[in-house]
């Protein structure tokens, strides 16, 4: 029975969805306690429309990471599209304190010029947008404090929606002092019983958005996991009639084989540095963790026994690894020391603890959790041991970290069907991005492009 919900749950990760289609955000739960934020609609200075709605990718990347509320457009004290525009006091009764807001054109050659803007309402109100500072010559002069950062840039039509992320970045840092992981993707495998290649590995936007297939299979596709630097996707195939690890580079298309050894091959997880993978392998009868060295292709036993050793995961410092075995019984998830293999147990509240994944700051275990209501996306201060559930769902697996840690993409059920679902750390913000059609499973969150 355990191994059976070893494979099944923390293991097999397929899913499926129409090819080309984006994954439609559909809020599903978010909080008033929020960060009121107003993104104010870019100014068009020109003809038509511009191909991509630069301010409305801003407020829905802010608004999923669960700290900001954005204003609705029709909520507005106003639409200003400069700083000198900005009634202060108008957008402080109404409790916003920063204000985003610029303006979009094309140049002679076709290309975007975006000009934008981040505004502190507070400070701009307490100085009425007249500030005073001395310059370097000493002389008095107006001083815009109150403008966090003015910036411009030229970027081609088919990058637009990409900038777009980047100010959503900028943004997120400026505001909260962590980086901001909006410029990023997610990987996925899709099935789709209808097509000749049923089995499929794609990668979009975080967001769903520019999604491109990049390998596709008569065989299963298995849990796919990025290099640190973004380059090339670990992932299982069965294209031989039995499991083993590749990796792929998602820009040339090249594949090498990096294990394929009897029995099970599986849950490839990439080093912090990427010069290592730790993986699973049942060539000693039972699932147990090792290191593959990728240079030297030297292969490392982490864990031993007649257990069910699984789901590997780099602490930050890569000095650790944390996995999921059910040594106690069932599942629940562990730490080991890579330098004296020694071992602690980290979970002790619910059933059951799969899928472990540490933000990047050391802080919190994001998990799966068996408890009365189901299998359920949680957060473990590894400090304190505190337990907080982030969803609600019956049947939620999978979980993927953005490279941040603000936010967390995961597999969960919906009217029957598989689709990805999308929880902020402090679960504040809870979206769902359905499929066409199919199933869609097993989210791998890239690192920072």
């Amino acid at each position: 029975m355990i191994k059976r919900i070893l494979l099944g749950l923390f293991i097999i990760m397929t899913a499926s969805q129409t090819a080309n289609a984006a994954l439609e955000l559909v809020i599903t739960e978010g909080v008033n306690s929020a960060r009121p934020i107003g993104i104010v609609p870019f100014k068009w200075e020109g003809p038509g429309q511009p191909s991509q709605d630069v301010a409305a990718v801003i407020a829905s990347d802010l608004q999923r990471s669960g700290k900001f509320s954005p204003v609705a457009t029709s909520k507005m004290p106003q639409t200003p599209y400069t700083d000198s525009d900005i009634n202060f006091s108008a957008w402080n009764n109404i409790g916003v304190d920063s204000v985003v807001t610029g303006s979009i054109s094309k140049d002679s050659d076709g290309q975007y010029v975006i000009q934008y803007h981040l505004v502190d309402i507070v400070r701009g109100q307490l100085t009425n947008g007249e500030n005073k500072a001395l310059d370097e010559k000493g002389n008095l002069v107006l001083s815009k404090d109150y403008v966090l950062f003015s910036k411009r840039a030229v970027v081609p039509e088919k990058r637009l929606r990409e900038y777009a992320h980047r100010i959503s970045d900028l943004v997120y840092e400026k505001l909260t002092g962590e980086k901001g992981a909006f410029l990023t993707r997610i990987a996925y495998v899709v099935v789709n019983n209808k097509s000749n290649y049923p089995y499929q590995l794609r990668i979009a936007d975080y967001d769903g958005y520019n999604e491109r297939l990049v390998l596709r299979s008569k065989q299963p596709l298995m849990s796919p996991a990025w290099s640190p630097d973004s380059n090339k996707l670990a992932y299982v195939s069965f294209q031989t009639g039995r499991s083993e690890l590749y990796m792929m580079d998602i820009y040339t298309g090249k594949t090498e084989v990096l294990t394929s050894f009897p029995r099970h091959n599986g849950a490839p997880e990439f080093s912090p540095d990427g010069k290592k993978l730790a993986l699973v392998l049942s060539k000693t009868g039972t699932l147990q963790v090792y290191i593959l060295d990728l240079q030297t292709r030297k292969l490392q036993q982490i864990t031993n026994g007649r257990t069910n050793n699984t789901e590997p995961f780099w602490m930050p410092d890569g000095q650790s690894l944390v996995f999921t075995s059910d040594r106690g019984g069932l599942p629940q998830i562990y730490k080991v020391n890579l330098s004296n293999q020694s071992t602690t147990r980290l979970t002790w509240q619910g059933s059951q603890n799969l899928g472990g994944q540490v933000t990047p700051d050391g802080r919190f275990l994001i998990m799966v959790n068996r408890n009365q209501e189901g299998f359920n996306i949680a957060k473990q201060d590894l400090e304190t041991g505190a337990v907080q559930v982030l969803t609600k769902t019956q049947l939620d697996e999978s979980p993927s970290l953005a490279p941040n840690g603000s936010m967390v993409v995961y597999s969960s059920m919906f009217n029957g069907q598989n689709v990805l679902s999308m929880v902020s750390i402090d679960g504040r913000f809870k979206a769902r991005l359905p499929a066409t059609n199919g199933r869609v499973k097993a989210p791998a969150w890239s690192p920072f492009l």
